[in-house]
């Protein structure tokens, strides 16, 4: 009885936080206020990965980087991967965020648009070879897969920077993934609150791992829901495993409670 009640309590508390955060308010001093500066869905997928990837270091920067990095694409970058000339990438060379520098812009851009001249949405690049029909058992391990495969098809190409691998996390490597996982909460979830878009359909909200950035993690281990030492998959997975028992429909809202607690009310 009493552990019920301490979950009751923990339920009550990060659903009023999530509620409390997860509002438009929260957008716009936000990296995901760059792809809603956007309504074509593959405008949205390429900005959100460009902001989710760019997203360490302070979020004023963050955002004008990312507002830096768009404005070169004209401000359309669906129609620049697609139709670009090599001339149009020369102001790409003096591209630099923190240690993201030209050489990762220019594979970021010939890999997306490798991509999208034959796929319509980079959904796909996630999903094309798992089984999305998984029992909610196995859940925890199919966005682990998706990463992964992700990660295959995004460095695929030849001769591909050895340093810009770094720029994309993936679970084969332990790594805890956070900005995949914020990229991904972006696209899978939604909700009447208008911050996530939920423009992909083939993830359920279920299924997604919390993005641990290290003001989740440390409200998260006050709050007991991570044991483990360290940030890698692993504690990724606790955390979500723990999340899972308040809300299995949508584990992922907490990071909202997590993340603004974290930040606001220090």
């Amino acid at each position: 009885m009493r552990k019920k009640l301490q979950l009751d309590q923990l339920r009550d508390f990060l659903n009023e936080k999530a509620w409390q955060y997860n509002n438009k308010n929260f957008i716009e001093s936000d990296p995901i206020s760059i792809p809603h500066r956007f309504s074509l869905k593959q405008d949205i997928e390429i900005a959100a990965f460009f902001a989710a990837t760019l997203a360490w270091g302070q979020r004023v920067t963050i955002i004008n980087k990312c507002n830096e990095l768009l404005k070169m694409m004209d401000n359309r970058p669906y129609d620049f991967l697609l139709n670009h000339q090599s001339n149009d990438l020369k102001p790409f060379l003096k591209f630099k965020h923190r240690t993201f520098n030209a050489t990762d812009t220019l594979y970021f851009i010939e890999s997306l648009s490798v991509f999208y001249k034959t796929h319509t949405s980079l959904e796909v690049a996630f999903v094309q070879n798992l089984d999305l029909t998984q029992p909610a058992a196995a859940d925890v391990f199919l966005i682990e897969q998706a990463l992964i495969q992700f990660n295959n098809v995004f460095f695929s190409l030849p001769d591909v920077p050895q340093r810009t691998r770094k720029h994309v996390s993936t679970p084969a490597r332990k790594s805890a993934c956070k900005r995949l996982n914020m990229f991904l909460r972006w696209m899978v979830r939604q909700d009447a609150c208008g911050v996530d878009f939920g423009i992909w359909k083939q993830i359920s909200p279920s299924q997604l791992i919390c993005p641990c950035d290290v003001h989740v993690e440390r409200i998260a281990r006050k709050l007991k829901l991570i044991s483990r030492k360290g940030m890698d998959w692993q504690t990724a997975m606790e955390l979500t495993t723990n999340l899972r028992k308040l809300n299995a429909a949508d584990p992922v809202l907490y990071d909202f409670a997590l993340f603004g607690v974290g930040v606001m009310e220090r």
